[in-house]
């Protein structure tokens, strides 16, 4: 069982007393330095001058100063920055900056799982990985809440790299929630499973399947959409607040018998087969070097796999029936897609 550390044992003096740079202030950096802030840390955002972010940082009432002078200025540095772009922050604007006896940080593993960041043996590297986005993590900050996340400490080169490690973790609020340790190898290599075999890549895949079985079978697109689709939703907040057993008691008799029945007989042996597969292709690295090597190619597969996606009928047939629901406060990206990410 993993072990759980709460405000009591975090020292959040620890962090107080230390200068702290978030790289990057898109979901999870605003959320990281303005609850620091609020508790009472001397924070410092490091955006680049032509930065979009920099106007909304200032505004919110952070300082803000290039990566290179908030990495040399920082006693910590954490980088919230997306992962296909840490080697380059890293040697250009981190390094230069790293004097002995720093901390650097992120929230995901993946860079330096991968060795796509390769530390000065001289300094602390840590992670902690808040579960959930960057707006909740705020929201629930100012609530006086937190949500929970995962720690990590990588390399301790003082000897106080756990203690600073949980005194952030205190910082932006996670410790009132509780904080789990783990890995960097642990994290990343869940992260990525989970994103790709359930959450992302499996979730996807099963609604659009489920969607073009009931289309090519003669059924009404907008129907399909409600069935496979649009209740989703429903049945995933159940689960999120009371697990499968309070999903399976809240729907009907039948739909219980048909989760016991059918279910099994989609994620069958062959796809736990592909799961296992999906898994290894983490754990050696091969999507890793898959994905780093798309992005120094200009991402040509990536791109083409998102146009192709959100040209698909479902995407369609959605976009029309939200604007029917206007609680939902429905958005429709597909002609901006390749911006929405920028």
């Amino acid at each position: 069982m993993a072990t759980i550390y709460y405000d009591a044992d975090a020292n959040i003096e620890l962090i107080q007393q230390k200068r702290i740079a978030v790289i990057g202030y898109g979901s999870q950096g605003h959320a990281h330095a303005l609850n620091m802030q609020d508790s009472g840390c001397d924070v410092v955002v490091g955006l680049p001058k032509t930065s979009n972010s920099r106007a909304r940082a200032e505004a919110d009432g952070v300082r803000v100063v290039t990566p290179a002078e908030a990495a040399e200025q920082a006693d910590v540095i954490m980088i919230l920055i997306p992962d296909q772009h840490h080697k380059e922050v890293f040697e250009r604007d981190i390094r230069p900056g790293l004097a002995p006896g720093k901390m650097l940080m992120t929230a995901h593993g993946f860079s330096l799982h991968y060795s796509q960041i390769m530390p000065p043996e001289d300094i602390d590297v840590a992670m902690v990985a808040p579960k959930s986005p960057g707006h909740m993590l705020r929201r629930l900050f100012t609530e006086g809440v937190g949500v929970p996340s995962l720690w990590a400490v990588h390399q301790d080169a003082t000897g106080n790299a756990e203690a600073l490690t949980l005194a952030y973790a205190r910082a932006i609020g996670s410790t009132r929630a509780g904080v789990l340790r783990t890995t960097i190898a642990e994290e990343t290599e869940t992260d990525l499973f989970g994103e790709q075999a359930v959450l992302c890549g499996g979730i996807t895949s099963l609604i659009r399947a489920g969607f073009e079985t009931l289309v090519d079978a003669g059924y009404q697109p907008e129907v399909a959409y409600f069935e496979c689709m649009h209740e989703m939703k429903l049945i995933v907040d159940l689960m999120y607040q009371g697990g499968m057993s309070y999903m399976r008691y809240s729907i009907s008799d039948t739909a219980e018998f048909g989760d016991y029945v059918s279910g099994p007989r989609i994620i069958d042996e062959r796809a736990r087969d592909a799961m296992r597969h999906i898994l290894r292709e983490i754990q050696d690295g091969t999507f890793a070097t898959r994905w780093i090597l798309e992005n120094q190619a200009g991402r040509p597969s990536f791109t083409a796999m998102r146009k192709s996606n959100a040209g698909h009928q479902i995407e369609h047939v959605g976009a029309d029936l939200r604007a029917m629901m206007p609680w939902l406060k429905p958005v429709d990206k597909r002609p901006e897609i390749a911006e929405t990410k920028k």
